[in-house]
């Protein structure tokens, strides 16, 4: 993938950078993977909003990816690769032996045509699904289980990926982006590769009527409110807040941990790194 630029012919495609999609399928998503994506708009079940900056955005439908991949003992071939208005990477077609398709994430340097499988005893091959006990240290790997059979939830966003670097009786140490290592049962599912599209941190979207076409509605700064309305609101002139960033509700929002999960603890070897400030 590459980034696509533009002359400055007007204001919005002045500085906009955004990803070639030239090389993706053209057509509609095979319509038996897809179901109706009804957006709440930030409001709950009475109509209230309790997200705020959210509501709009282009009509699409929702691609039934398969994070799971337990089509086992079959050899599947990526039919083509598509754009996914609900995720950052790109997603891939696969139609298996029996005629049956699913749609995986897409990782990079794979290509319409190629065969993937998913079980244990496979080749180390990107598109190839196995247990972490299978994969050797240092090859990256995405949509990583957190629990046998509960299904791929770490690394599923675009151009990332994370790796094993060691073995701890019945566990793996998975090493995060972040520089977390972490402990996984063994017998949880990985997919080789990094994925796509990882072009996409280089975004830049022009104007503000493609946030509105993502659903993204404008957002006020609390410093030019009312004190009513924001922590942050009031002052005479234009104050610069004078106190700790907060959200509307009060809850700090530089630095304050609210992780607050005892359970997982014994699982986390290695805290991740902190950002400077």
């Amino acid at each position: 993938m590459s980034l696509k630029t533009f002359k400055p012919y007007t204001k919005s495609t002045r500085g906009t950078v955004l990803v070639d999609k030239s090389s993706l399928w053209k057509g509609k998503p095979f319509k038996l993977l897809t179901s109706a994506n009804n957006s709440s708009k930030g409001r709950n079940n009475l109509g209230r909003i309790t997200s705020r900056n959210h509501g709009g955005g282009h009509k699409h439908k929702y691609r039934l990816v398969d994070f799971y991949r337990r089509k086992f003992d079959s050899i599947g071939e990526v039919e083509r690769i598509e754009y996914d208005p609900n995720r950052s990477c790109h997603i891939m077609l696969i139609k298996f032996e029996d005629g049956e398709r699913f749609y995986y994430l897409a990782p990079q340097k794979i290509n319409i045509g190629d065969k993937i499988r998913n079980g244990s005893n496979i080749e180390i091959k990107v598109g190839n699904c196995m247990p972490l006990q299978d994969i050797p240290a240092g090859i990256d790997i995405h949509n990583v289980e957190l629990q046998p059979g509960a299904g791929g939830k770490i690394a599923r966003s675009a151009g990332t990926s994370v790796s094993i670097s060691g073995i701890d009786g019945a566990y793996s140490l998975v090493k995060m982006t972040s520089g977390e290592v972490r402990k996984i049962n063994s017998r949880c599912m990985a997919t080789i590769g990094v994925l796509s599209n990882p072009d996409q941190k280089n975004i830049k979207i022009g104007k503000a009527g493609r946030s509105r076409w993502m659903g993204i509605r404008p957002h006020t700064r609390g410093v030019v409110k009312n004190p009513v309305d924001h922590p942050h609101g009031g002052g005479e002139g234009k104050s610069a807040g004078g106190r700790h960033p907060v959200s509307p509700t009060g809850q700090s929002a530089k630095g304050l941990k609210t992780r607050d999960n005892k359970r997982t603890d014994k699982f986390i070897i290695r805290r991740r790194k902190r950002k400077n400030k």
